[in-house]
């Protein structure tokens, strides 16, 4: 506790003190005058400024200021690039301390468990590594400002459904693997002010009052020291959430939970010393703002603008081209489909900025004069077929050389508040692409949608160009992309699955009565398709260039590793086209040990390079025991067996350029609980107790052959005994339970010696 916050809170009564720990309104936090604290202001916005100045709320209903609306999550995520992340931050945090705003309430780091999620938009991946490096890449970036964020929200928040009651039912590991990664590694790699509590139970227990996860997990473990804040609404019991590790309870209760945590320290159910800490935190926060020699800009939106739009140039993935794209200036173009004068740029709900400016592909065509010509085809915010429109369509592509077909999800069908019930784009936007796509050959389609959309015309169409919710500048972005000015870069951060179904949470999302099972485990995303060999529409990590990439035999600094020290991987990587363009180079784990059930492959590291024609670039990553490591729930920690590994280096987590074996030696010792029903199968893979059991199954193969007169082959008796617990042996050797108990004190023995 700094001295300033030490004499204020010996100043206060315990009432004001709990008034601390409360929003004063629905975007302020406490001030007192008297004694020193100013007033300062949170706001929305993981992808732009959402700051209200009346009629405040938190759903996005009503109006905000003007501000610069960057990509959304979505499409940040594909940039795979962590230093456009923090340059993206850093304008954010500039906007914030231009407009006094103290904690930026975001990013949004819950993982993409389903593409149905009505937020995936505001979210980052499907992977938490991925999601874990971008987002402390944005903290840094807006804390370079001295403003705060927020990461959000915490925790095993994967759908609107119910999501202020919901239990997210999940195992430790899954959870630890899954859920919790993308924040650990923001909170130790960025230390962000302040972390937001999600709205949802885990497994039974609401987050806001959950001490594993607020105290015992994200302070005592991860080395967490801001301030806890509650999503707006999501408290269900201040003073046990107190208690747990939530300091700050957003927004003004109206004084009620005020005086619920005055009650509860004088009749003695919450100790002084519990609330003392909460607003410590808070004030500390507080002044971490107010006190900072940050001078206050005046940022140029203009400058913001063109930023948005080079981020999001960054961000498109080129799914598919066959040839139709870049387009060529001498060529006649027909662009269709509203969303090419109307570009669906963001999400609904709390992350909805008022954007500045938002300009069009059609507008920026037109202002650069390019020989296109528009037809609506369709609305861009309902699904209704008009003939009339289908017809002016395609007679406008009849005349064109080529065919860009603008679609996507109108806002009605993704937003915070609801789920989406299935992965379609809506219908008239299928059949025109259909008919397009029969009576023409050179067909782009264009999309703006916040997360995986259904192609059924995916192999008909030329090109796809996948923008995501690219913010207000998409249009300029998508423009020059289209014409070759620019060399799409972006690699998907999530799976397209050829269909909904295919999905790993299909049968278990979004729950019933009350509760979602994530029966999936670990097994989310790329980790469920690779491992089940399923054929996926585009995959994890997909994206495709202008100009071409040629990649050398890959160099491991060593064959082995132990568990204290660490190996490097390298690459070269060639530029062998005929224009300039960026490829991210992306490295896996396969985990060829056994010990346990792992995916296939996961994600541990990635590095995007820019290369000019016929340059080369190494890029290297550093790897040790975390990155071969899992959650082992018995250990309480991450572990990596003693064993063989793969080091994979590929385009996309189906395209593999070149695999490199490894082998690790753990210096930690696994855990092994051994009682009377541990199986043979368990001690013999363990080297502490393979001698022990050896010994066991000579005396059962000798038994064997006196019972049937011939020696049991050895391999075959071994497979049998693996699935045998310890009390086989009283049955098999005519052992009493004190001479297997005596068996099981030697098997101990070694283990703990």
């Amino acid at each position: 506790m700094t001295d300033k916050v030490k004499r204020i809170l010996e100043q206060l009564t315990t009432e004001e003190k709990a008034e601390i720990c409360v929003g004063a309104s629905f975007w302020h936090l406490y001030s007192n005058a008297a004694v020193g604290i100013p007033q300062v202001m949170v706001s929305d916005g993981p992808h732009g400024l959402r700051k209200q100045a009346e009629a405040a709320d938190h759903l996005g209903l009503n109006q905000s200021i003007s501000a610069v609306c960057f990509p959304a999550a979505c499409a940040t995520a594909a940039s795979f690039d962590e230093s456009l992340l923090e340059c993206m931050g850093e304008a954010l945090g500039e906007e914030c301390r231009a407009e006094d705003v103290a904690v930026l309430l975001g990013p949004a780091v819950n993982i993409k468990r389903s593409p149905l999620c009505g937020r995936n938009f505001e979210y980052f991946s499907e992977d938490p590594y991925l999601t874990g490096k971008l987002a402390a890449a944005q903290i840094r970036g807006v804390q370079k400002w001295d403003v705060g964020t927020s990461l959000k929200h915490f925790a095993a928040n994967n759908q609107e459904y119910h999501r202020q009651s919901c239990s997210s039912e999940v195992d430790m590991r899954t959870f630890r693997e899954i859920y919790l990664r993308g924040f650990e590694i923001a909170v130790k790699e960025a230390k962000p002010w302040t972390v937001m509590c999600a709205y949802n139970k885990i497994n039974g227990t609401y987050a806001s009052e959950n001490k594993m996860l607020l105290t015992d997990i994200l302070r005592e473990e991860w080395g967490f020291d801001g301030c806890v804040m509650s999503d707006w609404g999501a408290v269900n019991d201040r003073v046990q959430g107190l208690s747990a590790g939530l300091d700050l309870e957003m927004p003004a209760s109206g004084g009620y939970t005020t005086q619920q945590i005055v009650n509860a320290v004088e009749n003695g159910s919450l100790p002084m010393a519990d609330l003392d800490k909460a607003a410590e935190r808070i004030l500390t926060t507080v002044f971490r703002y107010a006190d900072s020699n940050v001078r206050k800009p005046v940022f140029d939106r203009e400058k913001h603008h063109r930023l948005a739009v080079e981020i999001e140039k960054e961000c498109a993935v080129l799914l598919k081209n066959d040839g139709a794209l870049p387009l060529k200036a001498d060529e006649t173009v027909a662009y269709i489909g509203e969303f090419a004068e109307k570009p669906r740029y963001q999400g609904g709900g709390s992350s909805h900025i008022h954007a500045s400016c938002v300009v069009s592909a059609l507008d920026a065509a037109k202002a650069k004069n390019r020989n296109v010509y528009y037809a609506k085809g369709f609305s861009a915010t309902e699904d209704i077929t008009d003939e009339a429109l289908f017809d002016e369509a395609l007679q406008l592509a009849e005349q064109a050389d080529k065919i860009v077909v603008f679609a996507g999800l109108p806002d009605i069908f993704e937003s915070e508040g609801y789920d989406r019930t299935h992965m379609q784009l809506p219908a008239c936007q299928n059949a025109l692409i259909q008919k397009i796509c029969a009576v023409h050959k050179n067909v782009t389609v264009v999309l703006h949608n916040g997360s995986p959309v259904e192609l059924p015309w995916a192999d008909r169409a030329n090109a796809i160009l996948e923008m995501y919710l690219g913010g207000q500048g998409v249009g300029a972005a998508a423009d020059a992309l289209l014409f070759g000015e620019a060399n799409p870069c972006g690699r998907l951060p999530e799976t397209f699955p050829l269909k909904l179904s295919d999905n790993p949470s299909y049968l278990n999302f979004p729950g019933y009565k009350g509760k979602v099972d994530y029966a999936e485990g670990i097994y989310v995303g790329y980790r469920y398709y690779d491992t089940k060999e399923m054929q996926v529409l585009y995959p994890f990590g997909h994206g495709l260039s202008y100009t071409s990439f040629e990649y050398s035999q890959p160099i491991v600094s060593a064959a082995a590793f132990r568990e204290d020290a660490s190996i490097t991987v390298s690459v070269n990587v060639k530029n062998t086209g005929g224009c300039f363009g960026k490829e991210v180079v992306q490295l896996y784990i396969r985990d060829k040990t056994h010990a346990v059930a792992r995916p296939d492959k996961e994600l541990k590291g990635f590095r995007k390079i820019a290369l000019e024609p016929g340059e080369s670039k190494q890029v290297e990553f550093t790897v040790d025991a975390q990155s071969l490591a899992y959650y082992d729930v018995d250990l309480r920690d991450w572990y990596a067996h003693t064993g063989a590994y793969d080091l994979i280096i590929a385009r996309s987590a189906q395209d593999i350029v070149a695999t490199c074996p490894i082998a690790y030696t753990a210096l930690r010792q696994p855990y092994l609980d051994i009682h009377k029903y541990t199986t043979f199968g368990e001690l013999l893979s363990d080297a502490r107790t393979a001698p022990i059991m050896q010994a066991q199954l000579q005396k059962i193969s000798a038994v064997t052959s006196a019972l049937s007169g011939d020696a049991f082959p050895k391999e075959a008796l071994k497979k049998m005994a693996a699935n045998v617990p310890l009390t086989f042996l009283q049955s098999m050797l005519k052992l009493t339970p004190a001479a297997l108990d005596e068996v099981i004190a030697k098997l101990k023995a070694q283990i703990e010696s």
